[in-house]
C-alpha cells in the first residue's frame, strides 16, 4: 500500500509540475506573437485632454517598435474617468484592452466615491508614462512673481483668500488645500466644472489656483497668468525656471497629476512585461513632445508603478480626510 501511495504521490507531483510548466510555457507564448490583432487603449476622458494626448502620442510611437501592431485609442468619458476604468476592469485579460489613466480614477476616486472596483487589485500596472505637475498660478494684477512674495501676500490676506479648482476632490483642489493647510492660510475653496475655474482666475475673480501645466501653458506664455511654483517634488522640465514648493521650506509637499498604462488584472505577465519594455523604449522619442506639452516622461517597471499607485492612494486618502470630504 505504501508503494502504491508513493507511486500515486509521484504521479501527482509530476502532473502538477507538468501543469506548472505548461502554464509557464503558455504565458511565455502569450507574448511571442503579441499583438496579433488591434489593441484598444481606452481613455476615460474626452478627446483632446491631457490623458488622450499622451495616449495617442504613445500609441503612435509604439507601432514603430512593434512591427505590424495596431493601437486604437478609444475615448469613454464619464464620472471622472471611473466609467472607462470599470470598462477595462471587466475586459478580457488578454492584453488587447489597455487603459491609459490618471491620478483621479487610480488614486483619488477610490477614497472619494463608493466604487465597484479597486484599481490596486483589479488592474495590472504596466508603466508610469508621465508626470504632469500642477503649477500654482495667480493673476498678474496681484503683482506677485515669487513664492516668497506669494507667501507674504497670502498670509496678509489669511481668511480672505479664495482658490479655484476644477472640482471637489480633484488634484487641483487637493493641491491647493494641502498648501493652504501647510501654510495655515484658511483659504476658501471655490469649485468649478473644468475650464470655468481657469476662466474666472484669468478674469481676476479668484486669488490663486493649482492647474496642470498643459492646461495653463498658453496663459503663462501670453502673460495672462503668472507661474509661482510647481507641485512636484522637483522642478518640472517644462518650466525649469519655476521652483518646486518642496524646495521653498515645504519638503513634504508633493501633489501633482500623473498618467500611466494598465491592463485588466490577470493579464499574462509576459504581455505586461513586453508592453512595459516597448513603452520604456519609446519614451525617449516622446521626450521633447511630452515636455513641450507640460509633461515629464517617467518610465520604470510594472512593480514600480504598482507601488507608486498604492503610495498615491494613501496620500490622497489622507488629503481627502484633512479636507473634510466624506466618501460619497
Amino acid at each position: 500500500m505504501k508503494t502504491n501511495f508513493l507511486k500515486r504521490w509521484v504521479v501527482s507531483v509530476c502532473v502538477g509540475l507538468s501543469f506548472g510548466c505548461a502554464v509557464s510555457v503558455a504565458n511565455a507564448k502569450d507574448a511571442d506573437n503579441y499583438p496579433e490583432r488591434p489593441v484598444k487603449i481606452l481613455v476615460g476622458f474626452s478627446a483632446g485632454g491631457t490623458t488622450d494626448i499622451i495616449a495617442r502620442a504613445m500609441a503612435g510611437e509604439l507601432v514603430n517598435v512593434m512591427p505590424g501592431a495596431h493601437f486604437v485609442v478609444d475615448n469613454k468619458p464619464g464620472a471622472g474617468g471611473d466609467i472607462g476604468t470599470a470598462d477595462v476592469v471587466r475586459s478580457n485579460p488578454d492584453g488587447y484592452t489597455l487603459l491609459m489613466a490618471s491620478v483621479g480614477p487610480l488614486a483619488i476616486n477610490p477614497s472619494l466615491k463608493t466604487l465597484k472596483h479597486d484599481p490596486r487589485t483589479d488592474l495590472a500596472p504596466i508603466i508610469l508614462v508621465a508626470d504632469v505637475p500642477n503649477v500654482l498660478v495667480v493673476h498678474p494684477d496681484r503683482n506677485i512673481k515669487t513664492f516668497e512674495e506669494f507667501l507674504a501676500w497670502a498670509k496678509e490676506r489669511r481668511g480672505n483668500l479664495h482658490y479655484a479648482s476644477t472640482g471637489t476632490g480633484t488634484s487641483s483642489h487637493l493641491s491647493s488645500h494641502m498648501l493652504s493647510d501647510m501654510m495655515d492660510l484658511d483659504a476658501t475653496h471655490v469649485p468649478y466644472k473644468g475650464a470655468e475655474a481657469l476662466n474666472d482666475l484669468v478674469a481676476g475673480r479668484t486669488d490663486f489656483m493649482f492647474a496642470t501645466i498643459p492646461s495653463v501653458m498658453g496663459q503663462i506664455k501670453s502673460g495672462k497668468l503668472v507661474p509661482i511654483a510647481v507641485s512636484s517634488a522637483k522642478r518640472s522640465r517644462s518650466l525649469p525656471d519655476i521652483p518646486a514648493v518642496a524646495e521653498k521650506g515645504f519638503p513634504d509637499f508633493s501633489a501633482g497629476s500623473w498618467f500611466g498604462l494598465l491592463a485588466p488584472a490577470d493579464t499574462p505577465p509576459a504581455v505586461v512585461n513586453l508592453v512595459n519594455e516597448k513603452v520604456n523604449q519609446v519614451l525617449p522619442t516622446l521626450e521633447e513632445r511630452l515636455i513641450s506639452a507640460g509633461a515629464d516622461p517617467a518610465g520604470g517597471s510594472p512593480e514600480d508603478f504598482g507601488k507608486f499607485i498604492s503610495a498615491e492612494h494613501d496620500k490622497w486618502a489622507k488629503a481627502l480626510t484633512s479636507a473634510g470630504i466624506e466618501k460619497q
